[in-house]
């Protein structure tokens, strides 16, 4: 089971793989991106020494970027191994999806071919996966497309924790081989554009072997490539889409040419492409297909300029981004959400409650449809730099004054007495009998026990309402717009809810469950709201006896 750290964790490690990804498209040059591929393996994988093999026109691969060593990387920049050296290497050891680990035990066969190597010395390792200085780790780097062409491996070394990667480490790896291939192509084909687009400025006489090396670069490209207008009445009408976007967007080229992108874009990201630039601008955003779905795609803008009249034409490069957003999607749910019940896990349970809450001290209170302020001698009054009426809305801010802040305080019902107070319940619930299901049963079933427990208590609460998985066997449910009555009425349904036998494995547990209402109140933190509903729950608790626990 995840401890509670590792969601924090990987949030991290999400944020600086995010960030090397994102520099891998500033480079200018090819030797720019491999030398960026390197350096961002050191700087967000958590490896000392990097290492990109590139192949060549001949399939033999060179050495052509280094990173983390100087002495290293002069001794082997620029030295070339066979490709059969390569493809030995690439088939031998422990696959790890498309990744390839060579323990030490293996690899002292290779100390002699002619792949360009470094060697360090150092102890056995103390224990099972403790990396050994003489283990090799490969990530090879391949082409778009169904024909699966190597580009080229990079090799690392010296993990920072001194550990061979688990499973996260070995997916972060695979996903930055597979951007930086996509990168490397990239940096490839605007070498070409640039060449075709120098030579049609500088070289009159050779205008139309300029324009054909453009068709062909432009219509064979791997990714989307279209040419629009600039300027003037159809200023961005598409001019020519190439095969590769016409497949992207599932439309004929002859159907392109009756939009512009503006036209494609999804609602939500159209301030984006206002945005971005015709110079060098970037976006990321979605383009409608012709089935009606949306697919995310990278748009990179440059301008073939016209040496009498100015720019003319926009030339956009789409990418394909669909499976890298789909990754970060999934990677991001893997660390806010709990990994047996799906549910919110405790960092996002204290991330949704924060947003609600507010430093401002309780003030507000409805009651049977009147406004009482507490402290304070009128309905409207000031709170730093924020103005506040007397139903919790700030209605301005700030030294201008204009700024309208929607937040909404939460406030919280006066008592056990219901006095018509609508507030953020939240409801602390702990299993009554869980640890004995688990001593007794172990936990596969306990687990079960929890699965089940949680698709129990998401049924019982609204859409909108949060159920999240604290720790254990404990639980919290965030509800909006109650009140106090309304608070204890859900309290019972969950309750009973839970009480039914869970049959596993053909045998039937049951668990009870005892609740502690407490309730958000701007003013408060995070952990004195959920250590006020956790107190209510033990009091709550104590209160019946065991068999009654058990019962619900």
């Amino acid at each position: 089971m995840e401890t509670e750290s590792e969601p924090y964790v990987r949030l991290a490690t999400l944020r600086q793989l995010h960030q090397v990804v994102a520099n891998l498209n500033t480079a200018r040059s090819l030797a720019d991106t491999l030398q960026t591929v390197a350096d961002g393996v050191i700087a967000g994988l958590g490896y000392e020494l990097a290492c990109v093999n590139l192949v060549r026109p001949d399939g033999d691969l060179v050495v052509a970027a280094f990173a983390g060593s100087a002495a290293a990387e002069a001794l082997i920049t620029g030295r070339v191994g066979s490709r059969a050296s390569w493809e030995r290497r690439l088939s031998m050891g422990e696959a790890w999806g498309e990744l390839r680990f060579i323990p030490h035990t293996e690899g002292w066969v290779l100390i002699e071919d002619d792949v360009p190597q470094w060697h360090t010395d150092g102890p056995e390792p103390r224990f099972e996966d403790e990396w050994h200085p003489r283990d090799r780790l490969y990530a090879p780097m391949y082409a778009s497309g169904s024909g699966r062409e190597l580009l080229g491996v990079i090799s690392v070394d010296r993990p920072r924790n001194g550990r061979r990667p688990g499973p996260w480490g070995q997916e972060a790896l695979q996903m930055y081989a597979s951007q930086a291939a996509i990168a490397i192509s990239n940096a490839r084909l605007r070498s070409n554009m640039q060449r075709a687009l120098v030579r049609l400025e500088r070289e009159q006489q050779a205008l139309r072997a300029s324009e054909e090396s453009f068709r062909q670069a432009f219509e064979y490209a791997p990714s989307g490539m279209a040419i629009a207008e600039m300027g003037g009445d159809q200023h961005g009408r598409l001019l020519r889409a190439n095969d590769a976007l016409c497949r992207l967007l599932g439309r004929p080229a002859s159907v392109m040419r009756r939009y512009s992108f503006a036209d494609l874009v999804h609602p939500e990201d159209i301030g984006t492409l206002l945005r971005t630039s015709a110079e060098g601008g970037r976006a990321e955003l979605r383009l409608a297909r012709r089935d009606g779905s949306y697919v995310w795609v990278s748009l990179r803008n440059s301008v073939v300029a016209d040496t009498a009249d100015g720019p003319r034409f926009l030339l956009t490069h789409v990418e394909d981004i669909e499976e890298r957003k789909r990754h970060e999607l999934q990677l991001a749910h893997r660390a806010s959400h709990d990994a047996l019940t799906g549910l919110p896990n405790s960092a996002e349970l204290r991330a949704r409650l924060s947003a609600r809450l507010c430093a401002r001290p309780h003030a507000v209170r409805s009651t049977s449809g009147t406004h009482e302020v507490d402290a304070y001698d009128s309905g409207d009054y000031e709170y730093g730099e924020h103005a506040y009426r007397g139903d919790g809305f700030d209605f301005g801010g700030g030294a201008e004054g204009g700024v309208y802040d929607p937040h909404v305080h939460a406030v919280a019902p006066d008592g056990e007495v219901d006095d018509g107070t609508k507030g953020l319940a939240v409801l602390f619930c702990d299993l009554d009998g869980f640890k004995s299901i688990n001593d007794r049963f172990g936990h596969h079933t306990g687990d079960a026990v929890l699965i089940e427990v949680a698709r129990r208590l998401s049924a019982g609460v609204r859409d909108g309402d949060t159920v999240a998985r604290l720790g254990g066997d404990e639980f919290v449910v965030l509800a909006d717009g109650l009140g106090a009555a309304d608070a204890a009425d859900l309290a019972v349904r969950l309750r009973n809810a839970i009480i039914p036998p869970i049959r596993v494995d053909g045998r039937a547990v049951r668990v009870g469950a005892s609740f502690g209402i407490g309730w958000a109140e701007c003013g408060m933190s995070v952990e004195e709201v959920l250590n006020s509903a956790d107190q209510r729950m033990y009091i709550e608790k104590r209160s019946r006896s065991k068999v009654h626990r058990r019962a619900g």
